[in-house]
């Protein structure tokens, strides 16, 4: 069995669609996730997934001990879109509400930004997390305003990382992907699958 240390249901999906058991491993009420998403001043983007996705990890490890239930390894995930710039990268998160989802897109149309997918896996409780980094290029077209504007209508883009859904509609606004179509989902396959091998988690590929 595996633990996701995670709340999203495409990254649920997808570990269901490899075959494999997983139980969710979600924050208690009382913790402060959002506090561990703070960006460290100049961090890259690269960098801050990598640095949030263990974080989350090692809360999730003192979660489990927490709970006193049975272990397990443990998955967990993170996705940062960013824009690359010379001085400082340009990170976007989840959009807080219509006019920010409307600020991210515009600032992504007619661009080629870099989406980081983090994959960490904690197999025994002594042990050293290992982790891999999926990284995709993708490019949206120039869309009009009355397109964006009528994607954010749909709500979509609430919960995503980019205020966007390449699994969704707002695949329509993508021009081209250069990279892992799982990994800008939230978990890339090729990653999450080598994890699982060096874990020795069992999985299949029916998808």
């Amino acid at each position: 069995m595996l633990y996701l240390a995670s709340q999203s249901p495409r990254r649920l999906s997808v570990l269901n669609e490899m075959g494999v058991q997983v139980e969710l491993l979600l924050p208690e009420s009382f913790e402060d996730s959002e506090s561990l998403e703070i960006r460290l001043p100049h961090e890259s983007g690269l960098d801050y997934v990598t640095r949030v996705t263990l974080l989350k990890l090692e809360a999730a490890k003192k979660r489990l001990l927490r709970q006193q239930k049975i272990w397990s390894p443990i998955l967990c995930a993170d996705t940062t879109v960013c824009i690359r710039n010379s001085a400082e990268d340009l990170i976007f998160g989840k959009p807080t509400d219509d006019k920010h989802a409307l600020q991210i897109l515009q600032e992504l149309n007619g661009k080629t930004h870099e989406v980081y997918t983090a994959v960490a896996l904690l197999v025994h409780r002594e042990s050293s997390p290992i982790h891999l980094v999926s990284i995709s290029r993708v490019t949206f077209e120039n869309n009009p305003l009355e397109k964006i504007m009528a994607y954010i209508k749909s709500k979509e883009p609430f919960g995503k990382a980019g205020a966007y859904a390449i699994q969704g509609i707002g695949a329509a606004l993508i021009k081209n992907l250069d990279g892992s179509h799982s990994g800008v989902m939230g978990l890339p396959l090729y990653e999450t699958s080598q994890l699982l091998d060096l874990a020795g988690i069992s999985y299949t590929l029916n998808l």
